[in-house]
C-alpha cells in the first residue's frame, strides 16, 4: 500500500486509534492492515499494534524500544514545540515512529483492557502501569494524570505543533478522562481482591466512585481488606472536609441585625464613622480633633435557629449527596449554640446523631439501598422540632417516594407554615446532574422552595442565612 507522505501515514495511526478505542475494530479492519504495513516498514515488532499487551510486558520481550515509550513527545507537557530549537518541525519518519508509540500507550489506557465487563485486580493494576507510561512519557511526575502529584500544566502532544499537525489535548481534559474511567473501572472491579493486597490497595485514589463501592460492600469485607477500606474512606473525606470547610469559611454570613446595640469594645469601633460625625468639633487654632461620642460597628446577625436537622436518603442513588451532606452536618455541629440531628432513611429511619461530629463513624454506619419512605422520615424529624422558628431542616433525596406523593407534599407543606426553614436538596455535587421527580420539582417550586442542586455552596449559601457561623 503506498501512501502520498508521512502525514497521511500518522492519521492512518490516529485513525485506527479511535476506531479501537470505541470498540470499532471490525468495521475499520482496513485501518489495522494499513497499520501493519508501517510497522514493517518501520522495522517494528508487530506486538506494538496489540491491543491488550502490557506496556511492561512489551519493553520485556523488546528492550530496544524503552527509549521511545520514555520520550515520546518531549516538552509537550509545558507546550513546546516537540522538535527542533524552538521551531515547529515538518513531518518526519521520527514522528510517525512517535504516533505508533503514542497511541500504543492511549489504546492501553482507554481501550479494549478497560471494556471488559468485569475488571480483575490484575487488570487494574495493569492499567495503573500503562497510566504511569503514559504520564511519564508526557513529561509528568508519577501520579500528575491521576490527581495523586501535580505534573506541569499545559498541553499533551504526540505530533508537531506546525502545519504537519498531531494530537493536542489539553492536561485538565485527560485528568477528567482518566478519573471517569478509573471510577467506571472500580465499579467493574473484584474490590475485595485489590483491598486484600497492600501494596496495590496503597494505589486506589480516593474518590467518590470508590467511596460508594466501599460503603456498599462493607459488610463483605474483614480483616485486611476491611482495614484498607477504612483507610480510603476516611482518607476522602477528610479531603472533602477540609474543601468544604473553606467554602463554609467563605460564604458570607447572615445579615447584620441593626436592631441589636452594637458591643462598646475596641475591636468594634468605628474609626471612619467617628471622625466623620465629630468633625464639627474640630479646633483649627490647635489643629485637633475633639471627640464627645463614640461610633461602633454592628456586628451582631439575625437570629440563629437552635436547630439543624439533616434527613438525608441513603440510597444508592444519593451517595453522593449523602457523603457530603454528612460533612456539612458536623462543620455545622461545631457552630456553638446550635443543635444538629443527623436521619438516615430508606425504608426505616436511623438516627445517627451521635456520631453527627465524625463524618466517617456516620458513613460507616449506614447502609445503601433500599425502598424510601419520606413522610415516615419527615414525622420522625418533627418530632424533634421544640421551636418552629429557630429551627433549619434539610431534606436530601430524589422525592421518588415509596408512599403517597401527596401526604408527603402535605408534610412539607404543615413544617414550612409552621415556620421551619426548610431546604429540598435533590442532589450535591460537583456536576449538577441530578434526577429528580418532576411533580415534587413543580410543586415545591410552587411552594416558595424550589430543591437546590449542584454544587454544595447552594446549600452552605441558604444555611448561613439562618445559621450564624
Amino acid at each position: 500500500m503506498e501512501f502520498n507522505d508521512v502525514a497521511q501515514r500518522r492519521q492512518v495511526v490516529y485513525w485506527r486509534l479511535l476506531a479501537a478505542v470505541f470498540g470499532f475494530g471490525e468495521q475499520a479492519a482496513n485501518f489495522e492492515e494499513m497499520a501493519l504495513e508501517l510497522v514493517h516498514e518501520l522495522e517494528l515488532p508487530e506486538l506494538l499494534l496489540h491491543p491488550t499487551i502490557a506496556v511492561d510486558t512489551l519493553l520485556e520481550r523488546y528492550p530496544e524500544l524503552e527509549p521511545d515509550f520514555r520520550q515520546v513527545a518531549p516538552g509537550a507537557a509545558a507546550g513546546q514545540p516537540v522538535e527542533g530549537e524552538g521551531e515547529p518541525a515538518g513531518p518526519g519518519p521520527d514522528s510517525l515512529r512517535r504516533g505508533l508509540v503514542y497511541s500504543k500507550l492511549l489504546l492501553n489506557v482507554l481501550g479494549p483492557n478497560t471494556q471488559t465487563s468485569v475488571v480483575t485486580a490484575q487488570q487494574y493494576s495493569q492499567w495503573l502501569k500503562d497510566v504511569a507510561h503514559l504520564e511519564r512519557a508526557c513529561g509528568l511526575a508519577p501520579g500528575g494524570l491521576r490527581g495523586q502529584e501535580g505534573g506541569d500544566r499545559g498541553s499533551l502532544g504526540a505530533g508537531e505543533q506546525g502545519s504537519g499537525g498531531g494530537i493536542f489535548v489539553a492536561e485538565e481534559q485527560l485528568r477528567a478522562a482518566l478519573a471517569s474511567m478509573e471510577g467506571d473501572l472500580i465499579q467493574r472491579m473484584a474490590l475485595r481482591e485489590v483491598l486484600q493486597n497492600n501494596q496495590l490497595a496503597a494505589q486506589l485514589t480516593p474518590s467518590m466512585p470508590l467511596v460508594e463501592q466501599l460503603l456498599r460492600d462493607k459488610a463483605n469485607l474483614s480483616g485486611t481488606a476491611l482495614a484498607n477500606a477504612k483507610r480510603l474512606i476516611r482518607q476522602y473525606v477528610d479531603e472533602l472536609t477540609e474543601v468544604l470547610k473553606l467554602q463554609v469559611q467563605q460564604t458570607p454570613a447572615g445579615k447584620i441585625d441593626y436592631t441589636v446595640p452594637p458591643k462598646r469594645v475596641f475591636r468594634n469601633l468605628d474609626l471612619k464613622r467617628t471622625i466623620w460625625k465629630n468633625l464639627t468639633n474640630w479646633d483649627a487654632g490647635q489643629q485637633r480633633l475633639y471627640v464627645d461620642r463614640l461610633y461602633y460597628h454592628h456586628t451582631a446577625r439575625k437570629k440563629t435557629p437552635a436547630r439543624l436537622i439533616v434527613v438525608v436518603d441513603q440510597s444508592g442513588s444519593m451517595v453522593d449527596a449523602m457523603v457530603q451532606c454528612t460533612i456539612l452536618a458536623s462543620i455545622f455541629a461545631a457552630v456553638p449554640h446550635v443543635d444538629v440531628y443527623l436521619l438516615a432513611f430508606d425504608t426505616r429511619v436511623l438516627d445517627l446523631t451521635p456520631w453527627v461530629h465524625d463524618p466517617f463513624e456516620v458513613l460507616l454506619r449506614t447502609q445503601l439501598g433500599g425502598g424510601t419512605n419520606i413522610t415516615q422520615a419527615l414525622v420522625e424529624a418533627s418530632q424533634r422540632i421544640q421551636e418552629p422558628r429557630q429551627t433549619a431542616v434539610v431534606l436530601i433525596t430524589d422525592f421518588y417516594e415509596g408512599g403517597s406523593q401527596q401526604v408527603l407534599f402535605d408534610t412539607i407543606k404543615s413544617l414550612k407554615n409552621s415556620g421551619v426553614h426548610f431546604f429540598p436538596v435533590g442532589a450535591m455535587n460537583s456536576t449538577g446532574y441530578f434526577s429528580v421527580n418532576e411533580w415534587f420539582r413543580t410543586r415545591l417550586k410552587e411552594l416558595g422552595t424550589p430543591i437546590l442542586a449542584g454544587s454544595p455552596k447552594k446549600l452552605i449559601e441558604q444555611l448561613k442565612k439562618v445559621v450564624v457561623m
